[in-house]
């Protein structure tokens, strides 16, 4: 009998977007988190930076003359080449570069590679079958032209105006919606037009931009300001509510209850989240102490809890805040209650269990030696990720534009020595 092959073993060599070139001529944050995410799928990122490079290479750095965290826990799994786009002889060479790939992105200001002399009819010229893929701010409107920022983007989609506690500020979070966020949704669409390709073969435009992205990540929020035309949210902790969607602290907002109680020895992280179950009460009532609540009309249903949440998690916290965040997580998860503690930037790093899911890896830097970043989401069972450094500034222009392109060893000297790359 012949023997069957492995079919749980991912095929020798790889990758779901192996054969995929990208030509990456993003910077900051938004644009190389999408492109990043594609290398680790398998595309060969091919990150186009002028010669005095990506701006976050010297931002927020931690050792002199050292790319900073900020650039290599954006680039990993990239190549690097330089090329200064406004010279003729640039422009030769970025047309010949988008022939070559199969997806553009660029994350520049409204207009910037148009003005390059690279429009999307001239692209498609060009090469009809490429991907462009575009992050700005703004979609077309009086908004266009704004410049975009992480916490801007989070300003006006909507995240903001409900983030905080009632009594006080508009309040960004730490997670980077509009930036990170809006990269996820690019390659989203990159992948679906790469997809499409298949079936048409041309290449589409891709437009994602940071308040929409950041909308689509609140529209729970949108879903509340409709049902408040009915009345209050019983959801919410609030007692007052106006014709907006309050800011609500820690509230779930949703189905079930839930909020952050503290835990001691009372440190800034010592919190675990607790989300109130209706099966979950029972056992809440005997662990807090309370067992008598369980039965009791004016607590034992949900409709009876909503209008006390305060008081609901007030009683839990007199319990919790007794005892270490992993104790009251150990005693409430033996329950099936469910919650999770705050964990600290620290602890993340620390925490072997992300670790062993290659979460939190440490990848060698030539420079730096080492570095701790966050590894791929994006868990595939036949396209697995190995998360290689960053590249140095123009580390591949040799081994792109002589060994690919088939420019001589002459000409590349000439390009650097006039400042082309």
């Amino acid at each position: 009998m012949t023997a069957q092959p492995d079919q749980t073993a991912p095929p020798s060599g790889t990758k779901a977007l192996e054969g995929v070139r990208v030509l990456d001529m993003t910077h900051v944050q938004s644009g190389p988190s999408a492109t990043q995410l594609l290398g680790w799928l398998g595309a060969d990122v091919v990150k186009l930076e002028a010669p005095s490079g990506d701006i976050t290479r010297k931002q927020l750095r931690d050792l002199p003359d050292v790319d900073s965290l900020y650039f290599t826990m954006l680039n990993c799994n990239k190549r690097s080449i330089t090329l200064n786009t406004k010279t003729d002889r640039g422009k030769e060479i970025l047309t010949e570069l988008i022939r070559r790939s199969d997806v553009m992105v660029e994350n520049f200001g409204p207009g910037a590679v148009d003005r390059m002399g690279f429009t999307w009819e001239r692209i498609q010229e060009i090469n009809p079958r490429i991907v462009y893929a575009s992050i700005k701010g703004f979609g077309d409107g009086p908004y266009t032209n704004f410049k975009a920022y992480e916490v801007v983007a989070q300003a006006m989609g909507g995240s903001m105006s409900t983030t905080g506690f009632e009594d006080g500020p508009p309040l960004a979070t730490g997670a980077q919606i509009g930036d990170s966020g809006t990269g996820i949704h690019a390659v989203a669409g990159i992948l679906a037009a790469l997809y499409q390709r298949e079936n048409t073969g041309r290449g589409q435009r891709v437009n994602v931009a940071m308040q929409h992205a950041v909308l689509n990540l609140c529209r729970v929020k949108l879903r509340d300001q409709q049902r408040l035309a009915h009345g209050p949210l019983a959801e919410y902790p609030n007692e007052d509510f106006g014709t907006e969607v309050p800011r609500s602290g820690n509230a779930s907002g949703g189905g079930q209850p839930g909020w952050a109680v503290k835990c001691a020895p009372g440190g800034p992280n010592d919190y675990v989240y607790v989300i109130v179950q209706p099966v979950g009460w029972q056992p809440l009532t005997s662990l807090i102490g309370r067992p008598e609540l369980a039965d009791d009309p004016e607590w034992s249903t949900p409709s009876a809890r909503l209008p006390k949440l305060s008081k609901m998690f007030q009683l839990i916290e007199e319990w919790s805040s007794t005892l270490p965040k992993w104790e009251v997580l150990e005693q409430l998860n033996a329950h099936n209650i469910p919650c999770g503690p705050i964990l600290s930037t620290k602890e993340i790093v620390e925490d072997a269990s992300l670790a062993a899911n290659e979460m939190v890896v440490r990848v060698p830097h030539p420079e730096r030696g080492e570095f701790t970043t966050v590894g791929s989401p994006l868990k595939l069972s036949d396209s697995p990720v190995d998360v290689s450094t960053s590249p140095l500034l123009g580390e591949h222009n040799e081994e792109v534009y002589v060994g690919e392109l088939g420019l001589g060893d002459e000409e590349l000297g000439l390009l650097k020595s006039n400042g082309v790359i």
